[in-house]
């Protein structure tokens, strides 16, 4: 038996702003899973950019940024890890650890990866290429910046 299942935790909703749970459309049937995405349709950009972060040694972190103008859209595969997002007013936690569900992070969101599984892969998927002058390194430019929208 084949089943097709959408993931939406309503149980933590997102108080970040413009932050989004992304829930792939996910087969599943006794050979495993597979889940699948397609630009503008499940999430809002087309993707000029992926990749991904592992090999996380054990107590480390990643991310630990915001951007000026890019959306990301981040997964966990092969394990999970525990993201920290804050738009300058609000900050949530959540735990990430289904292949089939990521998490849209806009712009002037700051965002925190940490906790990471043994072995677990974190994809990105970004609307942007690579601009080094669009990060924000620096957290008291970013509540600078988000005050000021």
């Amino acid at each position: 038996m084949v089943e097709i299942r959408n993931f939406m935790d309503k149980e933590t909703p997102l108080m970040v702003k413009n932050c989004q749970i992304i829930a792939l459309p996910t087969i599943s049937d006794q050979r495993g899973s597979l889940s699948f995405g397609e630009n503008e349709k499940h999430w809002p950009f087309k993707v000029e950019r992926v990749f991904w972060t592992y090999n996380i040694k054990e107590g480390e972190q990643r991310s630990d940024h915001a951007h000026r103008t890019s959306q990301m859209v981040l997964f966990p595969l092969g394990g999970g890890w525990s993201i920290e997002i804050d738009d300058g007013t609000n900050k949530q936690q959540l735990r990430m650890d289904d292949p089939g569900v990521g998490i849209l992070i806009p712009p002037l969101v700051w965002c925190r990866l940490y906790d990471f599984d043994k072995g677990a892969c974190c994809v990105s998927l970004a609307s942007d290429r690579y601009d080094a002058a669009d990060y924000i390194h620096d957290y008291e430019e970013f509540l600078t910046l988000t005050k000021a929208r």
